[in-house]
């Protein structure tokens, strides 16, 4: 069963301890601001619940500023690659602007790490791969 670790209007974080995954779900536009809190409040699931699965539902997901995408590149990028997150399923915004800053971020993280990012259109999809076993070091 999911617990809620964060709320507000545009995106809803929750967690499941049993199979160490955590989700956003995100809805609409975020200013600078919000876009950060919501990301720092990620950030510190997963660090704090050393998490290994993370699901980012962007599919409601509005255009994220160029200034809040290195800012993600710069400050949040290396903490992810220094957690315990292993798997990273993203549920592809409608919104082609959003789609595009994701797909950059993530570029620029290829091959940094040990975390494996995917994009999927299903759901259903998404949490099938994240349920896989996932090989951890010893």
């Amino acid at each position: 069963m999911a617990t809620v670790y964060f709320q507000n209007h545009v995106v809803t974080i929750t967690f499941e301890e049993e199979l160490q995954l955590g989700t956003a779900v995100w809805s609409g536009f975020l200013n600078s601001q919000e876009f950060r809190e919501a990301i720092t409040n990620c950030i510190e699931l997963i660090e704090g619940r050393k998490l290994l699965r993370w699901l980012g539902d962007n599919r409601q997901m509005k255009a994220i500023r160029p200034v809040d995408q290195e800012w993600f590149v710069e400050h949040i990028m290396p903490r992810l690659q220094q957690s315990a997150l292993r798997r990273n399923a993203v549920l592809v915004s409608e919104d082609f602007f959003n789609r595009t800053a994701v797909e950059q971020i993530y570029r620029r993280a290829e091959g940094q790490g040990e975390m494996t990012t995917k994009e999927f259109s299903s759901k259903i999809t998404a949490l099938a791969w994240l349920k896989e076993p996932i090989n951890t070091p010893a």
